[in-house]
């Protein structure tokens, strides 16, 4: 394997899932991998943390979407810490398109 500014970008996906996870995120990558995935973001998170209200709902929304953009298979298709960044800094007022209880993994990725 070729060592490339892409793999930080994984490597930072992996990192903020575990902390969101409270555990490896092994389980939402092969999620990731089957097509058709309707695990809810809920039931992966962290169940040690209390479930998050008001503009934190979307602030998690958020974080989660760019970590799972961060582990795209391919590297050319990952964004670059730059993006990932100025995303994280922007300010997220735009509405979720469903209630949390109801975001899967798969709603994740059309999301941001």
């Amino acid at each position: 394997m070729k060592v490339t500014v892409k793999c930080d970008v994984y490597s930072f996906g992996i990192v903020e899932l575990e902390v969101l996870m409270g555990r490896h995120p092994h389980e939402v990558l092969l999620h990731l991998q089957s097509e058709g995935s309707d695990v809810h973001l809920a039931d992966v998170l962290d169940n040690r943390l209390a479930p998050p209200a008001g503009p934190v709902v979307q602030d998690l929304v958020l974080a989660v979407s760019l970590a799972m953009k961060c582990l795209v298979e391919n590297p050319s298709s990952r964004p670059t810490m730059h993006q990932v960044s100025s995303k994280l800094s922007a300010d997220a007022s735009r509405p979720l398109s469903a209630p949390f209880h109801m975001i899967t993994l798969q709603n994740l990725e059309d999301m941001f």
